[in-house]
């Protein structure tokens, strides 16, 4: 009982994952349609006949071959290139490490629940872990970044709160959420669209800006309404690839961020070598690696088509870069 009264719901923050894989709904372009026009593309035009443009069944599984090596400390240059690692899991578990966080079990979905968020603001404090005062309660559901509604809302519940967001680079983070989707249709047997055919418009051969997958990246969109509500100094940005090739600098940012006294060290983390990324260290005792799904292989994406979107994102990326303070090395 006297836990229970000392385990209070102090602050809530939410992580904003960008990276938005595991949440998102995709549509396929109309076959019948396709069918009848001329490729007026050049990209387009050379993905063949139909049946070609799309992955056959299994087509992941050599590069899942791959990870293998990759886990094993046997994989070349180019085979690491192509192996994925980050996830807002990641971020949600290191911050963990310190003693002044508690995280939310599972993504809550609360905001970006219509069904949910009807529930009342009761239902989602009861899924919160209790905290003591001294504590920061984190909760992550990635769609909260995309979703119109979600700023609002959080807006009404806490004016106040403060706001990680985590991004990679764009382009990579449009072909992480395609791979994820590829991978739900081979598990059921089923066929999918090139990645190349869902990002361009093989009509007006652009950037389909209607592909979810390229919406998504587009970041300074998503941030520019959330600025309507909160001022940008409640924000912090986290690069989602270094805190996965270098996490400690990364971490010690979003320390800093929360006005944490730095607990998080180089002795919390380990590169685990078989699994091809870092292992989480919380004491001498206990120790937690990320499970094997927090690495994906990318299918092979056409070059111009990556040089295409690469230079799609790059005006918004620099308008991002300007609005957030923060400048990356993409492309």
């Amino acid at each position: 009982m006297l836990f229970k009264q000392q385990a209070l719901l102090r602050q809530k923050l939410f992580v904003l994952g960008s990276l938005a894989i595991g949440s998102l709904l995709y549509l396929v372009a109309r076959v019948g349609s396709l069918d009848r026009l001329q490729p007026l593309c050049p990209i387009d035009g050379r993905f063949g006949p139909r049946g070609q443009d799309e992955i056959p069944l299994r087509a992941l599984q050599f590069k899942r071959g791959l990870l293998h090596e990759f886990r094993k400390g046997n994989a070349t240059k180019e085979q690491i290139r192509l192996h994925n690692l980050v996830r807002t899991r990641a971020l949600l578990e290191m911050l963990n490490l310190h003693p002044a966080v508690v995280k939310a079990s599972q993504e809550i979905h609360f905001f970006d629940n219509d069904e949910n968020y009807a529930k009342g603001i009761e239902w989602y404090r009861k899924k919160m872990p209790f905290s003591y005062p001294h504590q920061i309660t984190i909760e992550k559901s990635p769609a909260y970044f995309i979703t119109e509604e979600v700023p609002e809302r959080i807006y009404k519940m806490n004016s106040s709160i403060k706001l990680l967001i985590i991004v990679r680079e764009p382009t990579t983070r449009a072909i992480s959420d395609y791979t994820q989707v590829l991978e739900g249709k081979e598990r059921k047997n089923k066929t999918y669209y090139k990645f190349e055919k869902l990002a361009i418009d093989p009509n007006t051969c652009e950037v389909n800006t209607k592909y979810k997958a390229v919406r998504t990246s587009i970041y300074t969109k998503h941030l520019e309404r959330w600025l309507k509500y909160f001022p940008i100094e409640q924000f912090h940005i986290v690069d989602g690839d270094r805190l996965i090739t270098e996490p400690l600098p990364e971490l010690q940012l979003v320390e800093k961020f929360l006005n944490l006294p730095p607990r998080i060290s180089q002795y919390n983390l380990y590169f685990n070598a078989t699994r091809g990324f870092y292992c989480l260290r919380f004491n001498i005792v206990f120790n937690k690696c990320l499970a094997g799904s927090k690495g994906r292989i990318h299918p092979e994406v056409d070059t111009s088509v990556i040089t295409k979107l690469r230079k799609f994102f790059h005006p918004f990326n620099q308008k991002f870069y300007q609005i957030t303070g923060r400048t990356f090395s993409w492309p």
